[in-house]
């Protein structure tokens, strides 16, 4: 699993093709991603509460980037880490989370 900052995963995509635009894999519940959320150009965002990873993960392409992200970077690691170990090879997560998001790149979304 990778792990990068907020900057550098605006970077990432800002340099990317449609194309290579990774999923941001929201992992926080539904009542976070209300208050505060993130979507930046060309990107798909998809909201999968952390709990809801095990019954869910055929939702999500094995080939496809994904970008792990959840409100400071812990619940978003563990995601990361399991997905992994069920056979994802291409993981990133987002160091810090949206609240870093919102400190690092875009001070418009809320900090809860």
């Amino acid at each position: 699993m990778q792990q990068v900052s907020p900057d550098q995963f605006n970077d990432w995509i800002s340099q990317s093709s449609a194309q290579g635009q990774p999923l941001i894999l929201d992992v926080r519940e539904t009542w976070e991603c209300q208050l505060a959320s993130i979507a930046p150009a060309g990107c798909e965002v998809q909201i999968m509460p952390m709990q809801t990873v095990p019954e869910r993960i055929q939702e999500l392409d094995q080939n496809r980037a994904i970008a792990c992200l959840c409100h400071h970077g812990g619940r978003s690691m563990q995601v990361a880490a399991f997905l992994e170990h069920h056979g994802f090879t291409n993981i990133t997560n987002i160091s810090g989370g949206i609240h870093a998001w919102s400190n690092q790149v875009d001070a418009s979304v809320p900090l809860y």
